[in-house]
C-alpha cells in the first residue's frame, strides 16, 4: 500500500465535516493582510499574485505577522514585481531586510526572484517550487495552495499544534509532525486548498494559540481531543530544548568626523552581505582577541543577542577614529547607518549613543 493510501486510512472518518466548518468559521473571522485576498474571491475569478505569497511567506518564517507587515510594504512598494526585484542591487535589498532577522533568506529571495525571472514565470506545482532556491517544504506547499490553488498541504508550526491538539499526540514529536503532514494533506478540499490553508493559519495564530488557547470559540472543537481532556495547553508533547551555546566577542564604534565605520560583511556566513560594525570573531571560549588597528577605546557596556543556535554577548567598545582604520572600512553618517543595520548591531549602536 503506497504512502498516500496509509495516511488515508489513518484518518479514516476521524475528521468528517472538520474542513467545512473550518472554511464556515475562516470565511467570518479571516484576518485581514496586506498578501491576501479576501474569502471568497477565489471563486469570483481573483487571483493572488504569486510574487506577494511567496515574499510573504518568506518574511513570516521566523517572524511575526505585525513585524513583518511593514517591511512587506516597503518592498512592494519598492519592488512591485518579481522582476524588479530580481533587478535590485544586492545591498539595496539587504539594506531593506535589517531588522528582519534570519538574513540567509534575504540572500536566498535574491537567487529564487532571479531565478524565476530568468524562466519567464513561476512553477506551478509543489514539486517544481521545490527547485527553486529558499523554498523548503512548507513554503512549497503554502504557496502551491495560495496562489496556485493547488491541493498541496501548507504545514507550519501553528498547524502542527493545531493538529497536535486535536490528536492529543503522545509520541516522538518528529514521527508525529510526519502523521500529521499525511493527516493534513488528506484533509485539503480539492476545491478549496488555499483557503484551507489560511483558515488553518488564522485558526493557529488567533484562537489555537501556545498559551491559553480560546477553546470555547474554535469552530472545530468538536474533534479536539485535547479540548475534551481539558489540557490543551499540553500539546504539543515536543522533546526538551537544550541550552544554547554562548559565544563572545568585542563590537567596535569607530567613530570620525564623518560618520561611524562601517563595512559590508562577506556574503557567505552569517550575516552575510549585510551592513555591520567592526567586530571581533564571536567564540564560544571567550578569547577573542581585540583588533589590532584598535588604538584608544572605552568599554561602554554589552549587548546580547540569540541567533537559531547560539547566544551572543558582545562587549561595546567607543573608539576614536583619528588613528588608522583598516581601507574595507568606510565611515557613513551614523543617522543613515542605524536602519540598514542588523539588530545585533543596531543594539551596541544604540547603546553607544
Amino acid at each position: 500500500m503506497a504512502k498516500r493510501e496509509k495516511a488515508a486510512f489513518a484518518v479514516g472518518t476521524r475528521f468528517d465535516g472538520l474542513p467545512d466548518a473550518l472554511l464556515d468559521w475562516y470565511g467570518r473571522h479571516a484576518r485581514t493582510l496586506p498578501w491576501r485576498i479576501g474569502p471568497g474571491e477565489r471563486g469570483r475569478g481573483i487571483v493572488p499574485d504569486p510574487y506577494r505569497v511567496w515574499l510573504a511567506e518568506i518574511m513570516l518564517q521566523q517572524t511575526t505577522v505585525p513585524h513583518a507587515a511593514g517591511y512587506f510594504e516597503t518592498f512592494t512598494r519598492t519592488w512591485p514585481t518579481v522582476e524588479a526585484l530580481a533587478s535590485a542591487a544586492d545591498e539595496d535589498v539587504m539594506a531593506a531586510w535589517a531588522g528582519l532577522g534570519y538574513y540567509a533568506r534575504a540572500r536566498n529571495l535574491l537567487k529564487c526572484a532571479r531565478e524565476v525571472a530568468a524562466r519567464g514565470d513561476w512553477p506551478r506545482t509543489e514539486a517544481g517550487l521545490r527547485e527553486l532556491p529558499g523554498i523548503g517544504p512548507y513554503t512549497a506547499g503554502a504557496v502551491a495552495a495560495l496562489a496556485f490553488n493547488r491541493r498541496s498541504a501548507a504545514v507550519d508550526g501553528n498547524v502542527d499544534r493545531v493538529f497536535a491538539r486535536l490528536l492529543a499526540t503522545q509520541g516522538e514529536w518528529k514521527d508525529e509532525k510526519r502523521r500529521i503532514a499525511h493527516i493534513v494533506r488528506d484533509l485539503v478540499p480539492e476545491d478549496r486548498p488555499g483557503e484551507f490553508a489560511e483558515a488553518l493559519m488564522d485558526l493557529g495564530a488567533t484562537v489555537c494559540t501556545p498559551k491559553r488557547p480560546n477553546c470555547l470559540i474554535c469552530p472545530i472543537r468538536t474533534w479536539c481531543t485535547a479540548y475534551a481532556e481539558g489540557e490543551p495547553e499540553r500539546y504539543p508533547v515536543k522533546p526538551a530544548k537544550k541550552a544554547k551555546p554562548v559565544r563572545y566577542g568585542e563590537v567596535y564604534i569607530v567613530r570620525g568626523a564623518s560618520g561611524v565605520a562601517v563595512e559590508t560583511r562577506p556574503p557567505q556566513g552569517l550575516l552575510g552581505g549585510m551592513l555591520g560594525l567592526p567586530t571581533t570573531d564571536w567564540r564560544e571560549d571567550g578569547a577573542a582577541a581585540r583588533l589590532d588597528w584598535i588604538g584608544d577605546a572605552q568599554e561602554i557596556g554589552e549587548v546580547k543577542h540569540v541567533f537559531t543556535h547560539f547566544e551572543l554577548r558582545l562587549k561595546v567598545v567607543a573608539v576614536n577614529a583619528e588613528g588608522v582604520v583598516p581601507s574595507h572600512y568606510e565611515l557613513r553618517e551614523e543617522e543613515g547607518v542605524a536602519g540598514a543595520l542588523p539588530s545585533v548591531f543596531k543594539k551596541a549602536l544604540k547603546l553607544a549613543s
